[in-house]
Parts: structure tokens; C-alpha cells; sequence
């Protein structure tokens, strides 16, 4: 009857966390497809098809960042089934509720509060990977500002380098290399978001017991893990997120192809790179940060700041929201065992 229960929590939680999964897919459309949509150069549902196609492509790319999400929140040692359940709970809450309001929120900042919330409920501070933690977050801190820059000093250089060309030559050029820029940028951010669901679903195989085919001392990623996430963040991308790709492509700055090239190219080039050395990070934050960036370059007034400045107090408030959301959802269901 006991395995028969730690069975079917489980798959319950495995289930939370494909909604997750969903969830970010949905709301993370954006991130891929919004400057490539606002500028014509691809129609809504081209986009949606390449974003979710290399989104999918992404995260078979490796498992590093799911890894560094398995073992550097909490002590996989020190918790329970119940605290993964309760913190990737408050992760879907949270995306769901941001994407009904079309705010582009962090699934990485909600999943890692959630998680660290449920955990820190369950076994106080010793419970929480510290770390980890602290390298995560230094990664969640310095990847928008690098997304600024690269977004910043890459239109700059393509402002000071073409300067000479016809603008008509410039944004038919850059119509092309847009969907490039575009494929990539998909391609990271299934590369990092789907590895979070992948990481989640590693901890919970890992402390449950009724999976005896890895321990909390010896996490890995099972291929079926990887083909699962992949294939419903795809989905949910497919499924989601014009709210939001309103939002980013549209409302903070108007763009054209060379435009969102450059805001593109600076995105994919930081969630790659923090991808291969296993950080995950916000590529709400990076993309969102670049197109500032790349704004910047124009006049300020070109950057609808109130827009950002709304969207910058959704990711400060996800910290509180989930970490909360996570312990009480843990102490509900502590309560209901």
C-alpha cells in the first residue's frame, strides 16, 4: 500500500511539474518569437511553429543546467517528495497567473523560489543548497545585465558599421538574418528552460521511493525526462503567449529587423553560453533586457520605461510570491499526508 502510494504521488508530482513545464512554454513564447512577430518579419504562426520545433531541438542538447537545478536548490539529502511537490506547485501557480495578465514573469525565478521556499518549510536552512543557491542567483543578477550590453554595444555597432547603406538594403538584409537570430534564440531557451523541468523531475525520481533506479546522492537524467520536457515545452510554446509576445514585442519599443537581430543575437549568445556551463538562468530577464539595450541605443525616450518598469516589479515580487506559495503549499500537503 506504501509503494503503491509513493507511486502515485509520484506521478502526480511528475505531472505538476510537465504543467510547469507547460506553463513556461507558454508564457516563454515570447522570449523567442516577439521581436521576430513585431517586426513582419514572420507571421504569428510560423514563428510559433519554429520557436516550438527548436525549442524541442534545445533541450536535447544536454542536461547540465537540469543537474545544477536537481542539486542546487536544496539538499536532494535533506527533503521529501513533498517538498518538490509543493515548490514546483507554486512555480505553475505563478507562470499561470503571470500569463493570464501577459506579464512576462521568470519561470527560473519562480521554480528555484518555489522550490527553495518548500524546502526551507520542510527543513529550515540546512535544507537549502547555499552554494548553489548563491551561484544561481549571481547568474539570475549578472545575465540581464550582460543581455543589456550585448544588446546595447551590438546595435551600436551595427549603427556605426552601416551607417553608409541604404536603409532599404539594411532591413532586407536583416529580414533574413532575423530568422536566423529568431531560431536560435529558441533553440537557448529550450536549451535552459526545459533543463529546469528536466532537473525537477531528476530530484523527485531521485527522493522518491518508489523509484529505485537512482538516490538522492547520485542524480541523473533519464533520456525519457528529456524527451518529455522538450516535447511540452514545445507545446505549450506552440499553444501560448500572445499576450506576452504583445508585451515584449510591441510595447516596450517599436522594432525593425535589424533591430530585433540585434536584440536576438545578444540573447541567444548569454542563454547559450550560461547553458553550457550549467546556470540557469531568466531568459525572460536576458531577452527583455537586450531589447532594452538595443533600445538604449536610439534616444532613451525610445524605451517605454513604464512598460519595463511594470514588468521589473512582476520578477521582484516572484521571490516573495513563490517562496510563500512554495511553504504553504508544502505545509498543506504535509498536513493532508
Amino acid at each position: 500500500m506504501i509503494n503503491e502510494f509513493s507511486l502515485a504521488f509520484l506521478i502526480v508530482v511528475i505531472v505538476v511539474a510537465v504543467v510547469f513545464d507547460f506553463a513556461n512554454g507558454f508564457n516563454d513564447a515570447a522570449n523567442a518569437i516577439a521581436t521576430v512577430v513585431s517586426t513582419r518579419v514572420m507571421s504569428p504562426l510560423a514563428a510559433v511553429l519554429m520557436a516550438a520545433a527548436m525549442n524541442f531541438v534545445g533541450a536535447l542538447a544536454g542536461t547540465a543546467v537540469a543537474k545544477a537545478v536537481a542539486k542546487g536548490v536544496v539538499n536532494p539529502e535533506d527533503i521529501t517528495l513533498l517538498t518538490v511537490a509543493g515548490g514546483v506547485a507554486a512555480a505553475a501557480t505563478w507562470v499561470f497567473v503571470a500569463t493570464r495578465f501577459g506579464m512576462p514573469v521568470s519561470g527560473s525565478h519562480s521554480l528555484i523560489a518555489g522550490v527553495a521556499g518548500a524546502g526551507l518549510a520542510h527543513g529550515g536552512f540546512d535544507a537549502l543548497a547555499g552554494a548553489g543557491i548563491i551561484r544561481i542567483v549571481q547568474g539570475l543578477i549578472f545575465s540581464p545585465i550582460m543581455g543589456f550590453l550585448g544588446g546595447y554595444i551590438l546595435m551600436l555597432s551595427i549603427y556605426w558599421g552601416l551607417r553608409r547603406v541604404a536603409p532599404a538594403l539594411i532591413s532586407a538584409a536583416f529580414g533574413k538574418l532575423q530568422i536566423l537570430t529568431a531560431a536560435a534564440m529558441a533553440f537557448s531557451h529550450g536549451s535552459n528552460d526545459a533543463q529546469k523541468t528536466m532537473g525537477i523531475i531528476a530530484l523527485a525520481l531521485a527522493v522518491s521511493p518508489a523509484y529505485t533506479a537512482m538516490d538522492a546522492s547520485n542524480i541523473s537524467v533519464p533520456l525519457w525526462v528529456i524527451i518529455l520536457s522538450g516535447t511540452v515545452m514545445a507545446a505549450g510554446t506552440y499553444l501560448g503567449g500572445s499576450r506576452v509576445i504583445h508585451t515584449l514585442g510591441v510595447r516596450i519599443v517599436a522594432m525593425r529587423p535589424v533591430h530585433g537581430f540585434a536584440a536576438e543575437a545578444s540573447a541567444a549568445s548569454v542563454i547559450t553560453f550560461a547553458s553550457r556551463i550549467g546556470l540557469p538562468i531568466s531568459t525572460t530577464h536576458v531577452i527583455t533586457s537586450s531589447i532594452l539595450g538595443m533600445g538604449s541605443t536610439r534616444r532613451l525616450s525610445a524605451v517605454r520605461w513604464g512598460v519595463a518598469q511594470g514588468i521589473v516589479y512582476a520578477w521582484i515580487l516572484t521571490f516573495p510570491i513563490c517562496g510563500l506559495l512554495g511553504a504553504g503549499i508544502y505545509g498543506l500537503l504535509r498536513l493532508a499526508s
